[in-house]
């Protein structure tokens, strides 16, 4: 049996290391962002990033569908957009005895991937109807309840709020994305390497390297892995530390903070922590782990008050410091 499960690691960290080469075939740069999008898919969280238009979000979304080889959707989200054109309807056909009936059309939200494009577009409304399908991976339409595939992910991307047509999206819906991750502007060598690859007659076609099972088998693997208690203790330190209230708070979290993160984030902070620990080959989380993935399980679930908006206050920054502050018991 151990032995089994050691081939298992090693046959993981191989795997996870054909898929990130093979995506780098045709994304440019990203590394960071790549391993982060990885662990939120097999923690199986729906993820969140935000970065200014034109920085390749969509597509590195719809590069990881084919490369996994499962069922992508895109919707692209506008303020006109309805609640029912990402559900699906109940539409009136004609049925085989010559009368009509009710039949459900299935919406994109029908896919194991599917690409909210620029989410923070739309209005609240519309934002909050997936509020069911990635908490409870059902959607009602019409009073009947309809399963959605698995996996299922809701891979969303946002404008910087700051920019013009957008919307917050309300802080239910944000606690639902395991993380958020930041999209930084390339760098100097990498637009060189963007128009090589990107301007030519022929563009890279990627090759499948797992299945929909496989993630489903991966996201089973990594629940498995242990967690000693002083490792799950600063888990919970740190996520009560973002709590203004709390003792363990810094001054700036005092000072600057509404309040921080619920439970939610702290069931991030470990999936996402055992997933990274798997990709690495390794049976147990660290503490290490935890730190790696704290900036964007915890980014979205600080809320600044008054004050901390109106100084635009760092939220990484104070995320930071919390971890050089915060131990275990």
């Amino acid at each position: 049996m151990e032995e089994m499960k050691e081939n298992e690691l090693i046959e993981v960290k191989e795997k996870i290391a054909l898929v990130k080469n093979e995506i780098s075939r045709f994304i440019v740069g990203q590394e960071d962002v790549v391993d982060q999008l990885l662990w939120g898919i097999f923690a199986q969280g729906h993820v969140l990033l935000e970065g200014l238009p034109g920085l390749g979000k969509t597509m590195l979304v719809r590069k990881i569908s084919e490369v996994m080889d499962m069922t992508f959707s895109r919707v692209q989200f506008t303020p006109d957009l309805m609640p029912s054109d990402i559900t699906g309807t109940n539409m009136i056909q004609p049925n085989e005895n010559g009368g009509q009936s009710f039949v459900f059309h299935p919406g994109p939200l029908f896919s194991n991937i599917v690409l909210a494009d620029e989410i923070n577009r739309a209005t609240p409304k519309t934002q909050s109807a997936l509020l069911e399908a990635m908490g409870e991976h059902t959607v009602t339409v019409m009073g009947e309840m309809h399963q959605l595939p698995r996996p299922f992910f809701v891979l969303a991307t946002q404008n910087p709020i700051e920019l013009e047509g957008t919307y917050p999206l309300p802080e239910a819906q944000m606690d639902r994305f395991v993380m958020k991750i930041n999209v930084s502007y390339p760098t100097r060598d990498e637009l060189k390497e963007i128009a090589n690859r990107t301007t030519g007659a022929r563009l890279p076609q990627l090759e499948q390297i797992v299945n929909d099972a496989y993630v489903v088998h991966v996201q089973t693997l990594a629940k498995q892995l242990l967690i000693a208690d002083n490792v799950l203790d600063y888990a919970v330190n740190l996520t009560m530390a973002t709590h203004p209230a709390d003792e363990r708070a810094t001054e700036k979290v005092r000072e600057y903070v509404d309040y921080g993160s619920g439970p939610r984030g702290m069931q991030s902070l470990i999936s996402i922590a055992k997933v990274r620990a798997l990709f690495d080959g390794r049976y147990n989380v660290s503490i290490n782990d935890i730190k790696k993935v704290a900036h964007s399980v915890l980014r979205h679930r600080l809320f600044l008050n008054f004050e901390g908006e109106a100084s635009q206050v760092d939220k990484d920054a104070l995320i930071t410091e919390l971890l050089e502050a915060v131990e275990s018991d």
